[in-house]
């Protein structure tokens, strides 16, 4: 495996529906075949939401398909999985969680140099509605530029 780090999925909602402010790079509790499936680029995170219970940080519907070689019957792809942050990362994200409108989602899968499955998740406030529409203008405004330097 090569020394840098593989981004396996975005999640490119995150960026149009929330104003991400900070991100957090933290582990995942996986079992059994999991990690195959996932080097193989078989997980989706577009659905997939962060919540905190009992100081644990856990995220919910990521989407991990059944590895094909693996025989287990009682598999559920969209299972609740543990993040592995430390204590005083859960308490920064609890203490702004407090915070109307703030949110937990999960920004980036990737596999790190040591072969290990990272999760980026960002901390963000949903956007309103009119806020969406300037993101597309000012993204369409950019490619617009962009189209008329490549013609120069």
């Amino acid at each position: 495996m090569d020394q840098k780090k593989k981004i396996i999925s975005n999640n490119k909602k995150a960026y149009y529906s929330y104003s991400i402010s900070t991100t957090f790079l933290s582990g995942i509790q996986l079992h059994g075949a999991e990690i195959k499936s996932i080097r193989s680029g078989q997980v989706n995170i577009s659905e997939a939401f962060c919540i905190i219970s009992q100081n644990e940080l856990w995220i919910k519907n990521m989407d991990i398909k059944k590895y094909q070689f693996c025989h287990n019957v009682d598999y559920n792809p969209t299972r609740e999985r543990k993040l592995l942050l430390n204590r005083i990362e859960i308490k920064k994200i609890k203490k702004q969680l407090n915070e109307k409108g703030m949110a937990v989602i999960p920004v980036k899968l990737l596999i790190n140099e040591k072969g290990f499955a990272k999760i980026e998740i960002g901390l963000g406030k949903g956007k309103k509605l009119y806020d969406k529409r300037e993101t597309l203008k000012k993204r369409d405004a950019h490619l617009e530029i962009e189209r008329k330097k490549r013609e120069k």
